[in-house]
């Protein structure tokens, strides 16, 4: 089943509750919230406080994509402020760090995942490939909405997902950046399973219809 994660970067943020509850009925199975911290990505986001406020507003699947520095210090604070998967980078601390932050992510009972930037190659998941539920190809480089889609990341999503049948076939594998109709069937015939979607959802006046032309291919 291929699964929509609207990107709330997108939203309007002056009506998250509304936009979040449109997609909903929409048809898409995730929310997307990007958290970016200055530092690891020349950008800033939301935080704790929004998506405290977004879990009393939805029963939706939260799926907390962490662009920061050492996620280790606040993983706990955003399983318990709502998450139901934390995603961190591979690229934003040591090996052993990810491996402690997936464990406390763990702890909490929530899902956990690894996310790739463009440059990390696929090989650098294959230590955590039995430890996630989710790995998460950027395809484009994270900070920014709006980007164009990286061809050249098929090769790194079909090699991600040749890994996953032999080791964590049950492992989700989301793509995230210049995700539109046009592009959706590329990325999930190179093996994704969720698509996550900004301006291409957001952006569009009729967000059900968005969802579906995604969808549906």
């Amino acid at each position: 089943m291929i699964k929509l994660a609207p990107s709330i970067l997108a939203a309007d943020l002056a009506h998250l509750a509304d936009e979040v509850e449109d997609i909903r009925l929409g048809g898409a199975e995730y929310v997307h919230f990007d958290v970016m911290d200055g530092v690891f990505v020349p950008n800033l986001s939301m935080g704790l406080p929004v998506l405290k406020s977004l879990r009393k507003c939805t029963d939706m699947f939260l799926d907390v994509h962490l662009m920061i520095e050492t996620p280790i210090r606040y993983v706990e604070h955003f399983c318990d402020a709502g998450a139901d998967l934390v995603n961190v980078h591979l690229e934003a601390d040591s090996p052993e760090n990810i491996r402690l932050t997936l464990e406390k992510i763990r702890a909490k009972g929530k899902k956990c995942g690894i996310t790739l930037k463009p440059a990390t190659p696929a090989e650098a998941a294959e230590p955590y490939l039995g430890l996630v539920d989710l790995i998460l190809v950027m395809t484009v480089e994270p900070g920014f909405g709006g980007q164009r889609f990286m061809m050249d990341m098929l090769d790194k999503l079909r090699a991600l997902r040749k890994m996953l049948e032999t080791v964590n076939p049950g492992c989700e594998l989301e793509v995230d950046g210049g995700i539109t109709r046009e592009t959706a069937p590329l990325a999930v015939e190179a093996g994704a399973n969720v698509l996550v979607a900004g301006s291409a959802v957001f952006g569009q006046a009729d967000r059900a219809k968005a969802i579906r032309d995604i969808r549906n291919f």
